[in-house]
């Protein structure tokens, strides 16, 4: 039963044998399991378009390109999330905005309309996390892009299968609302590749564009082919076709490819990516009922069920004043519970580069302070969710100041 991470990856022996198989092919890379996955992910987000990339920081950071992002531009993201959401701005030399986040870690619409008020056309972007498998709220944000002509870029890593109903519905990453939508294969997440990452997008050119970038700016594609075939070689003339040999770098690209191991391993676990979801939301439920009414803790949305259908609970958050203390005293019952996420603004190079410090976003720092990621994963026996229940329960008893 022990030790009990906040996740973990679940690999079966469906998985082993998917990618020995892709080992035992003639690909090891470049291969057709890369766009068998593209095409599955695709379908299962309901996106026209996915790219297969190294892993969820290189999706950021192509997807920036793909968008346009210039030096000097500004893009407005979360404080509460993981260093690459903003790093891929810094990339491309731009500068990253924060805006403030509501009592659950997710970015607020007003907050980015107040930087649209006092920054204008300079924003070029926005980046919002669907932080903990929770949808941002994409219409809102939608609508205040467009008012200004900025492009939105989904940070979904948490969030694949998440959706809303109603009169705005639309599932995370599908192009509805965002220009591309980015994804993470990191062993903790829903899908897990070991490494990865996917980008999706209902836009033909910023697809395009991606599938260049994405290895080394170069294409095989003699539609557009900017050499003569001449220098391709000697014997041709400008009028024949190119040899198959041929190919052009025409802009500066990177190696950000997906291996057919990696894809061939999605591509399994993707098959049961529908009912991990559902098991996630089972957890969450058993969490709502058990953990209510215990000291100061505050649970996500626990008294919506809207909420819990649309979320897809990478992540379990809860708070309390006492988190240090809850922290420490579930380690020594070996659960390992995790803080998600320190925020960016205050990470030193933020601080150093940009002149960030505290008490810029009360509400984001607050969160940080109280926030505590329990276990929450798929392959969670009953057993171990009544070992972290009953655990969190005796240490409020323990300390009942809480």
């Amino acid at each position: 039963m022990f030790p009990i991470p906040y996740g973990r990856q679940d690999i079966r022996p469906e998985d082993l044998q998917a990618v020995a198989e892709a080992l035992q092919s003639d690909f090891l890379t470049q291969g057709p399991k890369i766009a068998e996955f593209e095409t599955a992910f695709a379908a299962y987000i309901g996106a026209p378009y996915a790219v297969a990339v190294a892993n969820g920081t290189a999706a950021l950071h192509l997807a920036v390109l793909a968008l346009g992002l210039q030096p000097g531009d500004l893009v407005i993201t979360s404080p509460i999330t993981f260093a690459a959401s903003g790093n891929c701005a810094l990339y491309a030399g731009a500068t990253v905005l924060f805006a403030e986040t509501d009592e659950v870690g997710t970015i607020l619409p007003e907050a980015i309309q107040a930087l649209f008020e006092q920054h204008g056309s300079k924003i070029k972007g926005i980046i919002p996390v669907d932080f903990a498998g929770r949808p941002a709220d994409l219409p809102r944000i939608r609508s205040i892009a467009n008012q200004y002509g900025a492009w939105v870029l989904e940070d979904a890593c948490h969030a694949p299968g998440a959706e809303r109903q109603g009169l705005n519905k639309f599932r995370c990453g599908d192009g509805s609302l965002a220009d591309a939508a980015i994804f993470s294969f990191h062993p903790v997440k829903h899908i897990a590749c070991g490494e990865g990452g996917m980008i999706t997008t209902a836009n033909p050119e910023v697809y395009q564009r991606l599938l260049t970038l994405r290895t080394h700016g170069i294409t095989r594609d003699q539609t557009r082919f900017s050499n003569p075939p001449s220098l391709a070689d000697a014997s041709l003339n400008n009028s024949d076709a190119y040899p198959l040999w041929y190919m052009e770098m025409q802009e500066l690209g990177y190696n950000y490819r997906l291996t057919d191991m990696q894809a061939a391993l999605g591509l399994s676990q993707l098959n049961r990516a529908e009912s991990g979801l559902q098991r996630r939301k089972e957890i969450a439920r058993f969490y709502h009922t058990q953990l209510q009414g215990i000291g100061d803790l505050q649970l996500p949305h626990a008294d919506s069920e809207e909420e819990t259908e649309a979320h897809a609970w990478h992540l379990y958050v809860i708070r309390t004043q006492q988190r240090k203390a809850l922290y420490d005293y579930l380690r020594e019952k070996q659960i390992f519970a995790q803080v998600h996420y320190f925020p960016l603004h205050l990470m030193p190079h933020y601080r150093t580069a940009f002149g960030y410090g505290p008490g810029l976003f009360p509400k984001a720092e607050q969160f940080y302070q109280e926030c505590l990621s329990i276990p929450m994963y798929p392959s969670l026996s009953q057993e171990q969710l009544m070992h972290v229940v009953h655990s969190i329960r005796s240490f409020f008893q323990e300390n009942p100041s809480a």
